[in-house]
């Protein structure tokens, strides 16, 4: 007998803003096959993830937690065997779990194994197109190289270019044809790299976007002494001299960047014809969104920091498309990506093992995006670390070696902070420094910090309560298994 519960593909990319889709707003980018799949789905406008750094955000939407439930606020800390991810679950409740590539900033040693029927890659990344990939077109130490950018990518006699991206989508199309079952739930988990930094494409990507007709970004100038803007956004400028990026230096940037995103476009359309090539299409559903965004020149900056939780890093372009569900939806409420665990537990048509702070996503993909009630009255983020935490902290060399540097010689600016973001409003509430509060109908950039006005005292004191109140509900979890009160022991000397 055939099972009825749906076929998944989860698509994540990697570091992408939500304002570079052109179904998100974007007049510039050119993402056909993701804006058809919001008009074949439900696009959420106000989705927000749980934490501005990879691994963080990833076992977040994994396990339902927050980063600060388990301690999950490194990309050092990652899954452990005993603890619940929606994957091993969905895998126990018969789904096929697959998981194209090797993520290897989510799962401990072991983990991604025990959670899915196949895991890794059926075709391997080219040594010479890894090469190509990180070849620079500017050297080493000068302004652009210093802002991550490499430009475009040298293509050999114009092959494909088989990188660590590539190679996972070719894993997913092989396995899509040689083993999708036919009468079983299957899920797919394709994590990408791209558009992660370094900025670079080959073409027909890099030539695709002309840097001088890019969208401005919010400028150096809205970090100025006094306008309320988190201290580490002047200091990470300054150890890579962002300050002397030329003037067509963002716009190059941000041209690459959109290229990144052309490419991951044309990738999602491959896999979506290799569903329709085995006839599953009309039984499949797909979920896209990131784990974080992208300065991409705002502020000056360019990447991300981990106690930087503006919207350009948090904010989430999820798109969920299912078949027999409405189309064309659009969800303006407040949704959190640990929403995403009970919302495919519950396509399982399986329950939860484990205590979690998701709400299925469920109910508004049946009612086309709109319900009575709001789905949430408010979204939080979070990250940092605290000054005890400098051991902590990864080093990275390369390109992130100024970076890691600074925030482990000035743990200060890396600080914890939590976000609570309401319609409304965002609050920001900072270990070490000033809390910052923004109008998001008048400043939807979240650029100019109200924190303090008397005439918003009251507003203020609202989101603050939010976030004692999510702190409380949230700092931990009772494991469901209980442990035996008064276990026998071994009397006697060790």
């Amino acid at each position: 007998m055939s099972d009825s519960r749906p076929n998944l593909v989860w698509f994540m990319v990697d570091q992408q803003r939500t304002d570079s889709l052109g179904c998100f707003g974007n007049p510039v980018v050119q993402t056909p096959t993701i804006d058809s799949l919001s008009g074949r789905g439900t696009r959420f406008t106000n989705a927000f993830v749980q934490h501005p750094v990879c691994g963080p955000s990833r076992v977040s939407q994994m396990t339902g937690h927050y980063p600060h439930t388990s301690g999950h606020r490194t990309l050092t800390h990652l899954l452990q065997p005993w603890e619940p991810n929606v994957l091993r679950q969905l895998k126990d409740s018969g789904y096929h779990v697959v998981v194209a590539g090797n993520r290897g900033d989510v799962f401990a040693p072991g983990v991604t194994e025990e959670s899915t029927n196949f895991c890794g890659l059926l075709t391997e990344p080219d040594p010479g197109a890894l090469g190509a990939r990180y070849t620079a077109e500017d050297p080493e130490g000068s302004p652009m190289h210093r802002a991550f950018y490499f430009g475009r990518t040298p293509v050999p006699d114009g092959a494909p270019l088989v990188d660590s991206d590539e190679a996972v989508i070719r894993t997913a199309e092989q396995w899509i044809a040689e083993a999708a079952p036919q009468h079983e739930p299957w899920i797919m988990w394709v994590p990408l790299i791209f558009p992660h930094p370094p900025f670079c494409v080959e073409d027909p990507w890099f030539s695709m976007y002309d840097p001088t007709a890019m969208p401005a970004p919010i400028g150096a100038e809205a970090t100025a002494l006094g306008q309320g803007k988190a201290r580490f956004m002047d200091a990470y400028r300054d150890i890579y001299g962002w300050g002397d990026i030329p003037d067509d230096g963002f716009g190059r940037i941000t041209a690459a960047y959109y290229g990144m995103i052309s490419r991951t476009d044309d990738q999602l359309r491959r896999l979506m014809e290799a569903v329709d090539r085995i006839g599953q299409a009309g039984s499949t559903g797909w979920i896209y969104d990131t784990d974080h965004g992208e300065y991409l020149g705002d502020y000056g900056l360019v990447e991300k920091w981990p106690s930087g939780l503006d919207p350009q890093l948090t904010q989430n372009p999820l798109i969920i498309a299912l078949p027999d569900r409405p189309e064309g939806g659009v969800c303006t409420d407040m949704v959190e990506t640990v929403d995403l665990v009970p919302t495919l537990l519950e396509l399982a048509n399986t329950e939860a093992t484990h205590s979690h702070f998701g709400k299925s996503l469920v109910p508004l993909l049946d009612a086309g995006g709109s319900l009575e009630s709001p789905h949430r009255e408010v979204a939080f983020s979070e990250g940092g670390f605290r000054r005890e935490d400098h051991h902590l902290i990864e080093q990275s060399g390369w390109i992130y070696e100024p970076k890691s540097r600074l925030q482990r010689e000035r743990v200060e600016l890396t600080g914890k902070a939590t976000c609570a973001r309401t319609p409304e409003w965002s609050f920001v509430h900072r270990l070490y420094e000033q809390d910052e509060l923004y109008d998001r109908q008048a400043d939807p950039y979240e650029t100019t910090n109200l924190i303090g006005s008397a005439e918003l005292a009251d507003i203020e004191a609202e989101m603050r309560g939010r976030v004692t109140d999510w702190y409380l509900d949230t700092t931990d979890v009772i494991p469901w298994v209980p442990d035996p009160r008064f276990p026998e022991i071994t009397h006697g000397y060790r």
